[in-house]
């Protein structure tokens, strides 16, 4: 995350990058304080519906160097655990399955901002 946003720190903050024609990537810092940041990010395209772009919102602990997903797709408060099969149709580790989600996104927008670059 800090090689994307090398001023976490600084509050009311945004990135856009683009990945493809009609594909860019948001991320915003809604939050900021001295050992937590809290960040908005956000798949931007025309060409798919707005339901499919992913969206998150992710808080940064600086002194740990951990990143834990918040909310995602407009879902909060993911338990680690859920029994299933439950009302909301949970995965059992979904909050697991987000924060891997998570990682990989920003694996591809790293490796995206890179190749952009040493066009």
């Amino acid at each position: 995350m800090l090689k994307l946003l090398p001023d976490c720190d600084t509050r009311d903050l945004h990135y856009e990058f683009e990945v493809g024609r009609d594909t860019k990537y948001r991320i915003q810092i809604v939050d900021s304080s001295r050992y937590t940041s809290t960040l908005k990010m956000a798949q931007l395209s025309n060409s798919t519906p707005a339901f499919l772009q992913p969206k998150m919102v992710v808080r940064l602990y600086h002194d740990a160097k951990v990143a834990e997903v918040l909310e995602a797709q407009r879902t909060s408060r993911l338990k680690p655990v859920y029994e299933y099969p439950n009302l909301n149709m949970h995965q059992r580790n979904e909050k697991h399955m987000v924060n891997v989600f998570l990682a990989e996104w920003l694996h591809f927008c790293l490796s995206q901002r890179l190749a952009s670059t040493a066009n």
